[in-house]
């Protein structure tokens, strides 16, 4: 049994009833896991101490990623809406919605770091012509690019603009590096009507992972996963948790394979939660998994010092 893994560690089956499921996060304050059934257009609830599912939020405009912000409010991404959101206890508010050039093409993930500032990813999915996670649309700009919203200056900026299809982020527990999936190789039209990128898709841009200086934001290759990395987290010691087709892969600081969790459906996104922070719930396709762990996730950190 792999050190980072709990000792009766085993992939638990918690719900199942979604198309494609996605933008997991956890919410302390109420102990239950918010996730996204985008084609359905909902968002869930799984309650930890019943374990009950109920629908939090129908119509709710293709939300995504999700995360806490400093103040443990949820900011969302709405690729409906072509927008980064708050969603306050049900009230949700458009925090940014374009930038110079434009409108985003559907923001996809979000971070929040330590000042406060709001990092996303900013990919077609939502305006596809198959309408199958948005409202098909055309590009503003040209490109997908990484943005940073200042809260101060309520202004978005590219950071990042050498991917092709930037996906899932996740911040070094210093914040200084910004990982960045890139998920440009799911080029299967028949597995993207169905909701699901092919996560095996050779594809003409490589499987990768790539870290950036988020000072100077020079980027590197960090990792090549196994199959297709969407979703990210990093827990406190560095290491890097990503989905990987069907199944989590987890690299070290130095982006060496450490840990390969078999899940049985293709894997979209995780993220921890739990009590202590230690349990993985997993977003795969139907279904919602948890496994329990031995690590935390190292953004638990911003929410215990912020303001």
């Amino acid at each position: 049994m792999n050190a980072l893994l709990a000792a009766d560690a085993v992939v638990e089956l918690l719900w199942t009833g979604s198309v494609w499921g996605e933008g997991p996060v956890w919410l302390p304050a109420t102990s239950a896991l918010r996730w996204s059934d985008i084609p359905n257009n909902r968002i869930l609830q799984f309650d930890a101490a019943s374990g009950a599912v109920s629908v939090y939020r129908d119509g709710a405009e293709y939300t995504n990623g999700r995360t806490l912000d400093l103040r443990g409010d949820v900011v969302q991404c709405s690729h409906g809406r072509r927008a980064v959101e708050r969603d306050v206890d049900g009230r949700v508010e458009t925090i940014v919605g374009g930038f110079a050039l434009g409108r985003f093409n559907s923001p996809n993930d979000v971070v929040v770091a330590r000042d406060g500032a709001i990092w996303f990813t900013d990919p077609p999915y939502g305006i596809q012509e198959n309408g199958h996670e948005g409202h098909p649309g055309t590009q503003d700009y040209d490109g997908c690019w990484v943005f940073r919203y200042d809260p101060v200056s309520r202004v978005a900026e590219p950071v990042i603009t050498d991917l092709v299809h930037p996906n899932g982020l996740a911040f070094s527990p210093d914040e200084g590096t910004l990982y960045v999936s890139d998920t440009a190789s799911s080029t299967d039209d028949a597995a993207n009507a169905a909701g699901a990128p092919d996560q095996g898709a050779a594809g003409s841009v490589p499987r990768s992972i790539r870290c950036y200086d988020t000072t100077t934001l020079a980027g590197r290759d960090f990792a090549a996963p196994t199959g297709l990395a969407d979703g990210l987290r990093v827990d406190t010691a560095g290491n890097v948790w990503t989905s990987s087709h069907r199944g989590v892969e987890v690299f070290s600081p130095a982006g060496d394979q450490l840990l390969y969790i078999e899940v049985p459906e293709r894997v979209s996104n995780l993220c921890f939660g739990g009590d202590d922070g230690t349990d993985l719930y997993i977003t795969a396709s139907t279904s919602l998994y948890r496994i329990g762990t031995t690590a935390r996730d190292a953004a638990r950190r911003v929410l215990q010092t912020g303001p």
